[in-house]
């Protein structure tokens, strides 16, 4: 068995990659620095249907799988955004799967349309200060209260929330001590995000600078009825048919950044010259930067075939968590040796490569950190019992 790109996968990729080409290194330097949302970005990539690669074509999307939403995403990682830039568009391509696979036909057609087009933003709204990963745990409550719910609570580190419409909400509507498993009594909403009951506070955060991540804090939102997505209590089972793609993007985009950064270390490593030959002449410079792409180009077979089997409708659960690991450990690593590479200059913002390095380390923390993927692991590719 073989994974090689189709011509058909190959045009997605040349084609993002001709739009990315308008958004150099200087432009990502400058938003690294100043901050501001990639409005130019998201709206050229909406213009050419891009947002909706992966939204049936009966909502204004592209009707295309996974693994074609993964291409476009290293491509837009790849081309030097890196993290910045796929995360700008990151919620669009998979955030709404739940929507698609539990929404109603009218809620479908009301939703979907303008997120394709780029006149809407969507944020994703699940973690919790004190829960963290343990989302069975969190504490935000929706109480129904005639043709609405009312919610209060708290989220953090949500993305695109300053520069966001719409809200993806998981709250609990039934309390834990009144369900018979943790994963019941929780609902999911795709809502207004309406600021006058939702203080938005941005996390000042180590790189990223323009893509915002927030604090939530919800005071009486009241969301109508209609705005429910699925059955009332079985939120949790609804997001699961989003976690398994995020990280096939994840991993996707974690390999693009890392490619970046070796791209950037052996055009560097060719024409540095110290002691009358290239550095990359130097077994010590070569070795360190092969093992790297070896790692990252094993990585995208991982997460690759993981988008594959969810395609196929198949189980991929292992699969995209391994992805995801290998990714993130690869792109950590491979900027970080790109960045030795470069000695000194590796140091300075003006060579890019030390905006990569901070970048890939949210990869490997984020979505889920690698120390519960390989619990995930253990207990269901291996039967090792849960330690968790």
């Amino acid at each position: 068995m073989t994974y090689q790109m189709t011509s058909d996968q190959q045009g997605i990729r040349n084609a993002v990659l001709r739009i990315c080409e308008e958004f150099d290194d200087e432009f990502w330097l400058n938003r690294d620095r100043e901050g501001g949302f990639p409005h130019e970005l998201h709206q050229k990539l909406a213009r050419d249907g891009w947002l909706g690669i992966a939204i049936p074509e009966a909502y204004g999307g592209a009707g295309l799988g996974i693994v074609d939403a993964a291409i476009m995403m290293q491509a837009i990682a790849e081309s030097g955004g890196g993290n910045s830039a796929a995360s700008a568009i990151h919620m669009n391509i998979f955030g709404l799967n739940p929507v698609v696979k539990f929404g109603t036909e009218d809620q479908k057609k009301t939703y979907l349309p303008p997120l394709v087009a780029g006149e809407q933003r969507a944020c994703f709204g699940v973690t919790e200060p004190t829960t963290g990963l343990d989302t069975t745990k969190l504490k935000t409550r929706a109480v129904r209260q005639g043709d609405r719910y009312v919610v209060h609570g708290q989220k953090v580190w949500i993305s695109t929330a300053q520069v966001a419409d719409k809200i993806l909400l998981l709250a609990r509507t039934t309390p834990l001590e009144e369900v018979k498993k943790p994963t019941e009594g929780l609902s999911l909403f795709y809502t207004d995000l309406d600021r006058t009951f939702v203080t938005v506070r941005e996390i000042e955060k180590m790189g990223r600078k323009c893509v915002d991540s927030n604090e939530l804090f919800i005071d009486g939102l009241p969301i109508p009825a209609e705005d429910l997505i699925g059955e009332e209590g079985q939120g949790f089972r609804q997001i699961l048919h989003g976690l398994n793609p995020e990280r096939v993007l994840v991993a996707a985009e974690a390999v693009g950044i890392g490619r970046n950064a070796l791209r950037r270390a052996a055009d560097y490593a060719n024409e540095r010259v110290v002691f009358g030959r290239p550095i990359g002449q130097n077994q010590g410079v070569q070795h360190p930067l092969a093992a790297c792409w070896a790692e990252l180009e094993a990585a995208n077979l991982m997460a690759m075939n993981a988008g594959a089997l969810y395609d196929a409708g198949k189980p991929c659960g292992n699969e995209a968590n391994a992805g995801k690991y290998l990714a993130g450990e690869a792109a950590v690593k491979a900027t970080q040796t790109a960045q030795l590479t470069f000695g000194g200059f590796g140091y300075a913002k003006e060579y890019h490569v030390e905006r990569l390095v901070r970048e890939a380390i949210l990869f490997r923390i984020a979505p889920v950190t690698p120390q519960l993927v390989l619990s995930f692991i253990a207990e269901h590719a291996l039967g090792l019992p849960k330690s968790y």
